[in-house]
């Protein structure tokens, strides 16, 4: 592999860790799967990094033509993953979610199994993981490659080298939350709550400055 090859897989490697921040959202992941259970946290963790992997891709390859053809805008399609990470921050806050878990089982006393909630799609897989900014990131990357197939698949080995550490990072802050107790956990889930529900609103003003040209 050449310098060249060498620089650009460093570059677009740190510069997706910072934007996908593997080592942030695990806690947050951790929080909202504790109360399924190892084996749901361990299936969510890893569909939602497939996910997420697929979205990054598929964006990387044909973001551009897509959002342009719709008439989207990245700004619009940040202010939008930003009220929905809202929605989710409240939730956390609240423990909307634990109680929702509560009244669905005592409603299924009788069962064996009581179906967990699939948040490997939303909000794991976007936009927390594959959010705004890494799929508008992928998408600058690959507009700057002019065609070129080996440049493409160093930028594509970088994003995939960043889901494999989400992978971990996601597979290893389940046991440590589950090993805080439940009094911890509870209030690490609200506190996390609030850190999203910050960050969904940051997400959602830099899409109004954009979209509107503010600065």
């Amino acid at each position: 592999m050449s310098t060249d090859l060498i620089s650009l897989f460093s570059a677009s490697f740190v510069t997706f860790f910072v934007l996908i921040d593997a080592l942030g959202v695990a806690p947050v992941f951790a929080s909202m799967t504790a109360p399924g259970g190892p084996a749901y946290a361990r299936r969510m963790a890893i569909k939602s990094v497939i996910v997420a992997t697929i979205i990054v891709f598929g964006f990387a390859m044909g973001g551009s033509w897509l959002l342009d053809k719709m008439h989207i805008s990245i700004d619009a399609f940040r202010a939008a993953g930003g009220a929905l990470l809202f929605l989710i921050a409240i939730d956390m806050v609240f423990e909307k979610r634990t109680e929702r878990r509560e009244n669905r089982a005592e409603s299924h006393m009788s069962e064996h199994h009581i179906p967990e909630e699939d948040i490997s799609v939303f909000p794991l897989g976007i936009p927390m993981l594959a959010g705004p900014g890494t799929i508008a990131t992928a998408m600058l990357y690959m507009g700057n490659s002019d065609g070129d197939l080996v440049y493409q698949a160093v930028v594509l080995a970088a994003i995939g080298l960043n889901m494999v550490l989400v992978l971990v990072a996601f597979l290893l802050a389940g046991p440590l939350i589950r090993f805080m107790g439940d009094s911890v956990s509870g209030a690490l889930t609200r506190i996390l709550g609030v850190i999203l529900a910050a960050l969904s609103i940051q997400l959602l003003i830099d899409g109004i400055k954009g979209a509107f040209n503010l600065g």
